[in-house]
């Protein structure tokens, strides 16, 4: 029974995906219910079943006590005995099958399978995000309105069907039952009603507003947070875990202080309504006791009317709070929205292709690029890359060799200018298929935390583990690899390595990840500082496995070392943007006062100076 209704709808199904989502609320959540329209309406119909179920019992109540003082109870029995017996049978099995099917509805369709739908496809929308985008935010905090972002949504509607449908219907039927007594019962209900939607009204508008507020200063705890421990190993070397927290506290004391304003709303209105509902109890029973003291009314529908005031009483407090929370939840939702609508900015062309690498050709035709300041970056590079050709590229530091490489991978679109690759521009074709032809060894290799096989794979997940064990080995991997065990007792391959790969040493990231690079097998290869991480005798080893993995492919080697870089075909020289100098290393030493010529004669270690000014 439960699978029935679990799997009435699925949340992972196709759908419409949208480069520019809504930002308006409703809009927003209306693309999400679309595939819960039936769902919705059957839930609509049992939650005013249930709801109806439970103002007739309370009717009925008053109807059997007027009856059961009517005459001798064996009178009652005989008469009514039948009538008795039809009302146990819909309490003890009509009612638990409308009530289960609705309760089945909310808790095993929508509740699980709303959220999970909202999670899924948020999740999917920030993943298409350009780099920069993420680049401009705390990982924390975008984690962070994808998680609570969905049991929000999903509470709002629970708190629709559960709440809302239950008082329209308590508030309708028993106007109903108070008219049947006397019609000037319903005055006070009214009035009451109207009073309690004043107070509703109130409370949404000053509680809206203070949930988001909440909800804002929330993430940014948690952006705070997850950046301290993100960088631990800088707050302990710099013994700045007092800092750390002055830093957390802040936003501590300002969710603090949000959350007081959210809560003072709230006590105004708990207030309200206490005062507001025991005008309700004491004008309806009074009314009601003082009709059937003139004779106007029996006593069973006194007993009625008490009940269903105490019920409207009891009921008013947790549509408050429903309503309430239906706002806050609301209020999360939005705040949430300001990073899941946010549209793709960096998209595939219209008729984007795959991208067909034959000899791998580089071309850049005055291409620059200023992250919209206008300043830094490139600035006007023309350049050509032969195919098989393998370019060094080296500069000071802001001289444009990371942009170079962010603009390759599209991580950013060229602001002038553009980039080709055997004749086809980056830009008209796909960027899974630009980003599959180009394989990078960084100056700091980022793991996932997941196993190493998983890792290695991750460069091509098809491949089997005998092409993921001898790419590790001609990365001088494999040996470390085995050796491996995580707290949890995987070992060797199935070993675990910690968020970013922080359970390994820095070299043996570097030596995983290039086994990933060297397992993609990719035509065109970047090396950001591919060595720098390694002690010598492994550097040595590397560098010949390095040239190996270079045949056949068009290279570019972004290196401080120059020593790295020396036996490349070519080395082009970057500064303020724009290429300086060009050549082989011996042509560039011939350069007089050259850019590269300095660089090489202030090395040590076969570092240079790059950072520092040059006259």
């Amino acid at each position: 029974m439960f699978r029935f209704f679990e799997s009435l709808v699925d949340p992972y199904g196709p759908y419409e995906q949208s480069d520019t989502p809504p930002r308006r609320l409703w809009p927003f959540l209306a693309g999400y219910i679309r595939p819960f329209r039936k769902v919705f309406a059957v839930t609509t119909l049992t939650a005013l079943l249930v709801a109806s179920f439970d103002v007739t019992l309370i009717w009925y109540v008053g109807r059997m006590v007027d009856l059961l003082a009517s005459a001798p109870p064996q009178q009652v029995l005989a008469t009514h005995g039948w009538e008795f017996a039809v009302v146990a049978l819909i309490i003890l099995f009509l009612r638990p099958v409308i009530s289960g099917v609705h309760v089945a509805l909310l808790h095993n369709t929508i509740l699980p399978n709303f959220g999970t739908m909202i999670r899924y496809r948020a999740h999917r929308h920030v993943l298409r995000q350009p780099v920069g985008w993420f680049e401009s935010d705390f990982a924390g905090r975008i984690a962070n309105r994808i998680m609570q972002t969905p049991p929000a949504a999903g509470e709002a509607v629970f708190q629709t069907f559960d709440a809302v449908a239950f008082a329209v219907v308590t508030v309708i039927g028993s106007g109903a039952v108070l008219a049947d007594a006397d019609a000037r019962l319903i005055l006070p209900l009214v009035i009451w009603f109207g009073l309690y939607c004043l107070l509703v009204r109130w409370t949404i508008k000053r509680a809206g507003p203070a949930a988001t507020a909440s909800s804002d200063a929330r993430s940014a705890i948690t952006g705070r947070v997850v950046d301290s421990y993100t960088n631990i190993h800088s707050v302990k070397l710099f013994a700045q875990n007092e800092h750390e927290m002055d830093y957390a506290r802040d936003a501590i004391e300002t969710a603090r202080a949000k959350f007081f304003k959210e809560m003072r709303i709230i006590t105004k209105m708990d207030v309200m309504l206490t005062l507001l509902n025991g005008g309700l109890i004491v004008s309806i029973v009074g009314w009601a006791i003082w009709l059937w003291a003139d004779g106007q009314t029996t006593a069973g529908m006194v007993a009625a009317a008490a009940a269903l005031v105490l019920r409207l009483n009891n009921m008013t407090y947790w549509i408050m709070w429903a309503t309430t929370s239906l706002v806050q939840n609301l209020g999360v939702v939005q705040e949430g929205m300001e990073t899941i609508t946010q549209p793709i900015t960096l998209l595939d062309a219209p008729e984007a292709c795959a991208l067909r690498v034959g000899q791998g050709e580089i071309r850049l035709e005055g291409v620059s690029h200023h992250y919209g300041r206008g300043w830094g970056g490139l600035d006007q590079i023309s350049l050509t890359l032969k195919p098989g050709e393998k370019v060094g590229v080296v500069g000071r530091s802001g001289a444009g060799k990371s942009t170079l490489v962010k603009l390759m991978l599209r991580f950013y679109d060229a602001e002038q200018g553009r980039i080709l690759i055997d004749g086809q521009d980056i830009a008209m074709v796909s960027q899974d298929s630009l980003r599959r032809a180009i394989g990078m060894v960084q100056q700091d290799s980022s793991l996932l935390h997941r196993s190493v096989r998983d890792n290695i794979l991750y460069g091509r997940p098809e491949a089997g583990d005998v092409a993921m064990v001898q790419a590790a080995k001609r990365a001088e991997a494999h040996e470390f690899i085995l050796q491996l065990e995580d707290p949890q007792g995987r070992k060797g391959y199935d070993a675990h390595v910690g968020e970013r790969g922080v359970k390994l040493s820095g070299g043996q990231r570097q030596r995983i990840g290039l086994a990933r690079v060297i397992l993609k097998d990719a035509p065109i290869l970047i090396l950001d500082e591919a060595t720098s991480a390694l002690d010598s005798e492994v550097e040595a080893a590397i560098q010949e496995t390095l040239y190996g993995v270079m045949q056949g492919k068009t290279v570019i080697a972004i290196a401080h070392r120059l020593s790295t870089i020396a036996a490349m075909d070519r080395i082009v020289v970057l500064d303020g943007g724009r290429v300086a100098e060009q050549g082989s290393h011996a042509e560039l030493l011939r350069i007089p006062d050259g850019l590269y010529a300095g660089f090489w004669a202030r090395q040590s270690g076969g570092f240079i100076g790059l950072d520092e000014e040059t006259a």
